[in-house]
């Protein structure tokens, strides 16, 4: 049966999975636009409920799992995105404590505290991935890791990386608990260069939100680290900063 109408309830359903945060977070499920996207969530395990198909559009391999087929004009209204082949998926949250994670000897892991920006952290996510950060943990969340935006300017990197959010307590527990390196950067006189800080050993960088910075939790908790600029501003895009460091960890391990 192939659905046409913008008032079927499943439409109106994923319509609502897209812009509403809360009904997200309470239906646990989530919308995966684009065939590379979707193909990662599978890949890496994500459980699929549903998916929606535009056999104009869609030139891939089916998935197999319950398919409903839609109109073009239906999947333009339901798409993110202009251009994502013709097929959305709706999957299960995964749901994994802090707790599960087990690092290794010399694992690097990023944590940002507060970021709001779904783009940023993305951005920040795609980064990980690419130089090998062995997991990323959010603090005192207010954006959402299964927000549409996250997905997409992450480029369904979400789903091969271990992801946690946590509070800033349970967080401060777990590192010290495993032994972490913990670097803060907070900017004043007592920080040293990134690049004098040994990330061979484990080691955790933490960041905080552009407007503000790292909260006064994290005063004194670890090193104070910040990235040489030789320009007039003193401060660097969330995203960027994290690229540079995740950048230099993998430097540091492949030398």
């Amino acid at each position: 049966m192939l659905i046409e109408s913008f008032q079927n309830d499943k439409i109106k359903n994923i319509t609502k999975l897209l812009t509403d945060n809360r009904f997200r977070k309470k239906s646990k499920v989530f919308v995966v636009e684009g065939q590379q996207e979707n193909e990662r969530a599978q890949q890496y395990g994500f459980e699929p409920v549903e998916f929606f198909i535009s056999e104009s559009i869609f030139k891939g391999k089916l998935p197999d799992s319950k398919i409903h087929y839609v109109s073009e004009k239906v999947y333009e209204k339901i798409a993110y995105r202009g251009t994502s082949e013709g097929i959305i998926g709706v999957y299960n949250v995964k749901e994994t404590p802090l707790s599960s994670f087990k690092p290794k000897a010399n694992s690097t892991i990023i944590i940002v505290e507060g970021v709001e920006k779904p783009g940023n952290l993305g951005a920040i996510l795609r980064s990980c991935e690419a130089f090998g950060i062995d997991a990323l943990i959010v603090t005192d969340a207010k954006a959402d890791f299964y927000n549409p935006n996250v997905i997409r300017s992450s480029v369904g990197c979400l789903f091969g990386m271990e992801v946690f959010q946590a509070e800033n307590q349970e967080t401060l527990e777990f590192l010290q608990n495993n032994t972490f390196n913990i670097y803060t950067t907070i900017m004043d006189e007592s920080a040293e260069d990134l690049y004098q800080r040994d990330f061979t050993q484990r080691s955790a960088i933490l960041f905080g939100t552009e407007h503000s910075g790292l909260s006064d939790f994290w005063v004194g908790k670890g090193k104070n680290t910040l990235i040489p600029m030789s320009g007039s501003i003193d401060s660097l895009n969330l995203s960027n900063a994290v690229a540079i460091t995740c950048y230099e960890s993998l430097r540091q391990k492949k030398s």
